[in-house]
């Protein structure tokens, strides 16, 4: 399966990954690390919206981002505790 998402800082990002539910651990583990790097990613992709928002005079939405951005690294630190439970940091 392959996704693209296009953002406003002019980068593309495509992804190629399949789904199978009974995977090893060496592939649990690079999934997760994959995953981590990659929602990094967009993490400092909603922090430029942010601060982009913000200095436009949008600042109902600029706190809604900061917000959402919470959770988003929220649920990071989520899937690195995930990882240290499979032995993969």
């Amino acid at each position: 399966m392959s996704d693209k998402h296009n953002h406003p800082h002019t980068h593309d990002h495509v992804h190629e990954h399949s789904h199978t539910h009974a995977g090893n651990s060496g592939e649990n583990t690079a999934l997760l690390k994959y995953m981590i790097e990659h929602n990094r990613h967009h993490g400092e992709d909603l922090h430029e919206l942010y601060h982009s928002l913000e200095a436009s005079g949008k600042k109902e939405a600029a706190v809604l981002v900061e917000e959402a951005l919470h959770f988003y690294d929220h649920g990071n630190e989520k899937l690195a505790e995930a990882l240290k439970f499979i032995g993969g940091e």
